[in-house]
């Protein structure tokens, strides 16, 4: 997709104006087109072979997320330790990605985790609404590194991105890139409350200007989380990212989820999308709880011919 040279992709940044002309001359996104290719994906064949690697491939990019008021020192010590170990009866199973928690439970995770190689990644910047100062959502994003998270998720100012101040937007993001430190940034859009997928589409090239690691579909708080086509487009602006800058940008679909049967879909959309260059959770992630299980217990039903019981796995 021709969208502008890498030598003037910095050039759009300079002011509210050159940002806006930009984003508004991406070009259009067709919807039936969009909606019928991720559709036409998803009905891919997966034989038993390559489905088993689907389905560890899909364990290991999982963020196992719990992000409840509810939420204990215990409850987040029992995630961690099925992070670790997804199948206590089963060795081979893989860890999963990351544990995703509120910034006061970073602590309680990273001792859980106890060096073990699954990242803590912390919600930030006023989460799910972000609505609140600038001020304290840095404070949110510092607070969390400092406890101990590898990542940042943070939320975009939906009401501000769509009134068009696009520039208020580019400039938070970059504020807490940098108050993120070391720490990776995934930048969630809320798509479902952006109305449009040319929306979609302009929020994508914002938050990879702006320097998201991550571009993420959704908090899992609205109605309308990941759905294959939302995932699509922002997987067709990675790629074209990537070639006109040569960053390669990660993609995170969260909310929604469920099945191993969707989980699939989704890898065949990275694959036919991206490319296999993205099937690596340093560059796609599930923002998911309940997959997890479902996954294992389909990992189970390969390996031994018969699911298992109901108390098979742990009740998230």
């Amino acid at each position: 997709m021709p969208i502008a040279p890498a030598s003037a992709l910095s050039e759009v940044t300079a002011s509210d104006q050159a940002l806006r002309r930009f984003l508004h001359g991406l070009p259009g996104v067709d919807p039936v087109g969009l909606e019928a290719r991720a559709a036409s994906l998803g009905t891919r064949s997966i034989k038993a072979e390559a489905k088993a690697y689907a389905i560890d491939l899909a364990i290991s990019m999982i963020d196992l997320t719990t992000l409840e008021g509810a939420d204990t020192p215990g409850k987040v010590r029992a995630l961690a330790a099925k992070a670790v170990r997804p199948d206590p009866t089963d060795r081979t199973s893989p860890a999963t990605a990351a544990v995703c928690v509120y910034p006061d439970m970073v602590e309680t995770a990273k001792a859980a985790l106890n060096g073990a190689d699954v990242k803590v990644a912390s919600v930030a910047t006023a989460f799910p609404a972000g609505r609140a100062s600038l001020e304290v959502k840095l404070a949110d994003t510092r607070d969390a590194v400092a406890a101990g998270a590898d990542e940042i998720d943070m939320v975009i100012d939906r009401g501000a991105f769509l009134a068009g101040r696009y520039l208020k937007v580019y400039e938070e993001i970059l504020a807490v890139k940098e108050a993120s430190g070391a720490a990776r940034l995934k930048v969630i859009f809320e798509t479902g409350e952006l109305s449009t997928y040319d929306n979609i589409r302009r929020a994508s090239w914002l938050g990879m200007l702006a320097g998201a690691d991550f571009i993420k579909t959704s908090t899992g708080k609205v109605a309308v989380n990941a759905t294959p086509a939302n995932t699509l487009l922002m997987l067709e602006a990675v790629r074209d990212f990537r070639a006109q800058t040569g960053t390669q940008i990660g993609v995170k679909p969260a909310g929604g989820i469920r099945t191993s049967k969707d989980a699939i879909k989704f890898l065949v959309l990275v694959n036919e999308t991206a490319g296999a260059d993205w099937l690596d959770n340093h560059w796609f992630r599930f923002g998911a709880s309940s997959l997890l299980n479902d996954l294992l217990m389909q990992r189970q039903k390969l390996a031994t011919g018969r699911y298992s019981g109901p108390d098979y796995v742990t009740v998230d």
